[in-house]
């Protein structure tokens, strides 16, 4: 590192001393030298400098943005704070770990959290005892060090786009106090949306190496807990969409779909169709983003492609772990693919992307609005359309790695000591057709390329080292994406 900025010192030192020559040397001599020392100089900086300054360059407005976005419908406060150090304010001892599907009591909680905390493995589960959750819950809020957020994918991604002051937003979900004090005030929640008592969501976090009784955690992750009806049975739908009529939006988000995984599957089954009599009720030219979320049953995944879903929506947004999920729910290509392993082959992930948009996105044959898919990895972002119906693609996926690279690392603009470039620097565009081969240049980071009609922008995302937070940041990168996005009038 510091032979760099040696020779970065070197070469405008050597440039400065050439403007001071100027007048004695030949004018081309003088250019030619400019330009090789201006280069050596571009070439000194790092990959990651270089790239911040090219998605810089590339970030412009589009020429019709959005005025007004109405995001629905699940929203809840999130409490973040340490596993070990709740389970010990609730007197809980550490014992053996036990998977459990659904939490009953506080025994079942304790056994949940040392089993995926041994593991290290992310996971979410629904606690059954109401009382005893928001005792439970009480006690982590109050808890010193304990950190209050917004919560659910629409509410993050309202609070997310309010932060652009040209932009009202509309939010519909389950918000009760403590969710309206923390939202942004450019944010407006219809007053059927209120109510008396927030949907807590509590994210035990430990550490790498962190110890409880005889588990050690191999790596940081985090057990997501809560007791939460309301978003399970995505109780405000009809109310979002109500409100549409005098909030007159420009751009509709909806989330909250995965939520419904906890019902039984009568009424999951019920409340999907009524779902979808719901969205299908938002007028056709308001264009609708569904963000997705991490999903377990197959059945239902399918569910939410094949009745109809897919085709009501213009967008969707999605990370690694939804996207082999989809296609092994649906049969897709690469469903045999179990896992990832590292980072997701480019080539698996566009045959994936493809296929989605080729057997449920618009074709001139097919009755469906889906033309646009934003697909975010912690090492890099693609954005997919179908050609014609968006546009300022380029700047949209540069702004979404952008945000990712800020908010993990709590920056408000990318410090490249704190991050680093983990995507492939070369890769192929499909493992299934006859690919072609791409070699990243960090100078022009965003890059471009057609299948049969659609779109593909690849572009790397500068990884936090030390993430502060991870919680959220799929939505982030998702509104960021969608704020820098324009959909053409057809």
């Amino acid at each position: 590192m510091w032979q760099r900025s040696v020779c970065v010192g070197l070469l405008a030192l050597a440039l400065g001393y050439l403007c001071l020559l100027g007048p004695e040397l030949p004018h081309s001599a003088l250019q030619h030298l400019s330009a090789s020392l201006l280069g050596g100089l571009r070439r000194a900086r790092s990959l990651e400098g270089r790239m911040v300054a090219a998605w810089q360059a590339a970030i412009v407005r589009p020429a019709r943005g959005w005025a007004r976005v109405a995001v629905g419908v699940n929203a809840c406060v999130d409490v973040v704070l340490s596993g070990v150090k709740l389970l010990e304010a609730l007197g809980l001892e550490p014992g053996d770990g036990k998977n459990h599907a659904v939490l009953n009591s506080r025994q079942d909680l304790k056994e949940a959290f040392a089993h995926f905390m041994e593991k290290g493995a992310a996971a979410e589960r629904f606690f059954s005892d109401a009382e005893s959750f928001h005792q439970v819950s009480q006690i982590a809020s109050e808890y010193p060090g304990a950190q209050l957020y917004v919560g659910g994918n629409a509410a993050l991604i309202g609070q997310k786009l309010a932060t652009n002051p040209d932009l009202k937003i509309l939010l519909c979900g389950p918000v009760g106090p403590k969710l309206h004090e923390l939202l942004d005030d450019n944010v407006v929640v219809p007053p059927e949306s209120m109510q008396e008592r927030d949907e807590f969501h509590l994210i035990l976090e430990y550490q790498a190496g962190e110890e409880w009784g005889q588990v050690r955690a191999p790596n940081a992750n985090r057990f997501i807990f809560s007791h939460d009806l309301s978003n399970g049975a995505l109780n405000m739908l009809e109310v979002f969409v109500s409100s549409l009529d005098e909030f007159q939006p420009d751009l509709v988000v909806l989330s909250g779909l995965h939520m419904m995984e906890g019902q039984s599957k009568e009424m999951r089954e019920r409340r999907l169709m009524e779902a979808v009599a719901s969205i299908s009720d938002i007028p056709t030219d308001i264009p609708i983003h569904l963000e997705l979320a991490s999903m377990t049953d197959q059945d239902f995944m399918s569910n939410i492609m094949h009745q109809q879903v897919f085709p009501l929506v213009n967008s969707i947004g999605l990370n690694e772990q939804e996207l082999l999920f989809l296609t092994q729910s649906a049969s897709g290509p690469h469903a045999s693919l179990a896992s990832w392993s590292g980072v997701p082959d480019v080539g698996v992930v566009s045959d994936i992307l493809f296929w989605i948009l080729k057997e449920h996105g618009k074709t001139a044959e097919r009755a469906s609005d889906l033309t646009r898919i934003h697909f975010h990895t912690l090492a890099y972002h693609i954005l997919v359309t179908v050609d014609g119906y968006w546009g300022n693609q380029v700047a949209a996926v540069a702004a979404g790695a952008r945000a990712a690279g800020t908010q993990a690392c709590a920056t408000e603009t990318i410090d490249t000591s704190k991050v680093f470039l983990k995507a492939p620097l070369e890769f192929v565009t499909s493992q299934i057709e006859a690919p072609s081969k791409i070699s990243l240049n960090p100078d022009e980071p965003v890059v471009h390329w057609h299948r049969e009609g659609i779109s593909f922008h690849f572009t790397p995302v500068l990884v936090c080292k030390d993430p502060v937070r991870t919680v959220g940041l799929g939505d982030a990168i998702s509104a960021e994406g969608l704020l820098y996005s324009e959909v053409y009038p057809q």
